[in-house]
Formats: C-alpha cells, sequence, structure tokens
C-alpha cells in the first residue's frame, strides 16, 4: 500500500471513496493544464495550493516535476516515447522509479490502466478514464476515486484519496493517465 510521505500536507477531505465510506484528502484538478511548458498549483478542497507541477519545457521528452508548495521536488513524471504502448514513468526526487503507468486495455466504452509499483501492490482502474470517473484500486481496496461530480467549475474535477496513501503519488498517477488518455494536451 502506499503511504503518505513525511511531509506531506494533511487535510480534511470529506466525501464518498466507495459505498458511503468517509475518506482522506480532496483535491481539485483542473483539465487542460497538463502541458510541457506550463506550471499549474493543484488545490486541496479548501482552495488552499496543495503541490505545484512544473512542466520543463527544455527536455527532449515531456517532463513534470511534482513539488509541494515550499518547492521542495517530490516526483518526476517522465513520457516513455520508444515503447509500443503509452507509458510515463513516475520518479522520486533521487531518481528512482516508484511507479509505471501504462494503458491496459482499450474498448470503446473504457480505458483500464495498470500503475506498476516496483515491490509493491500494483494499481489499476475502474470506470470512465475520459469522462474523469473512476477508481484508482489496490486489488479490491480503493485507493483514490476521480469525479467531475464534486465541483460545479468546468473542465475541473477531484481527486479524493484514502487515508494513509501518498497524496503526491496518487495525483501524479492521476496527471498520468490525464495527459495519456486526452493526447497530452
Amino acid at each position: 500500500m502506499l503511504r503518505r510521505r513525511a511531509g506531506d500536507a494533511p487535510g480534511p477531505g470529506p466525501g464518498p471513496l466507495r459505498g458511503g465510506e468517509r475518506g482522506g484528502n480532496r483535491y481539485q484538478m483542473r483539465q487542460r493544464m497538463f502541458a510541457i511548458g506550463d506550471d499549474f498549483f493543484i488545490e486541496d478542497d479548501n482552495g488552499r495550493r496543495a503541490f505545484k507541477v512544473d512542466g520543463k519545457a527544455l527536455r527532449v521528452r515531456s517532463t513534470l516535476l511534482f513539488e509541494d508548495v515550499n518547492g521542495r521536488e517530490l516526483y518526476k513524471i517522465q513520457e516513455k516515447m520508444v515503447r509500443v504502448r503509452d507509458t510515463m514513468d513516475i520518479e522520486d526526487a533521487s531518481g528512482r522509479t516508484v511507479a509505471k503507468v501504462h494503458n491496459a486495455l482499450v474498448t470503446p466504452l473504457r480505458d483500464r490502466w495498470q500503475i506498476d509499483i516496483p515491490g509493491g501492490n500494483d494499481l489499476s482502474t475502474t470506470g470512465n478514464i475520459v469522462n474523469h470517473e473512476y477508481r484508482i484500486e489496490s486489488g479490491r481496496q480503493t485507493v483514490a476515486t476521480v469525479s467531475k461530480a464534486w465541483f460545479r467549475v468546468r473542465d475541473t474535477y477531484g481527486v479524493e484519496i484514502a487515508p494513509g496513501q501518498d497524496d503526491a503519488l496518487i495525483l501524479a498517477i492521476t496527471v498520468c493517465i490525464d495527459m495519456m488518455a486526452h493526447g497530452g494536451r
């Protein structure tokens, strides 16, 4: 199971993860903001900046840096261009790969994504990725729920993360899925 990293900002997060359970932290994500060369902030459910995503335009391949609000690098997302299917690696600040996100199956109604966690429990998605209505699961346990229903603002969706998870890593995984599912924006 992914755990919260020391120094990650805790926060309240009412709302269902699955079956009416009260969950962990909830974040607001804006669509069409995941572009190389652009910076954007991920806000918590109270509208406070929680994480910064720094899009590096000087790289040959797509690179996004996930930082805490103090500018400390937490994760780096890099797109792998030579693979048959889209893959994005997430590395920690020391350059160690902590997750590999790839499309597992494409069907007419849904995409399925697989998240390989070296030495840990792999994750997968269930639901409608294109419409931002899905869950990230470890086995049968819901790790995060993604939904547009929580916000009335157009092009905005929420990510609610179960207690005890590494919020920054789950949000980085969500950004990877969004970029690959929606053409990299």
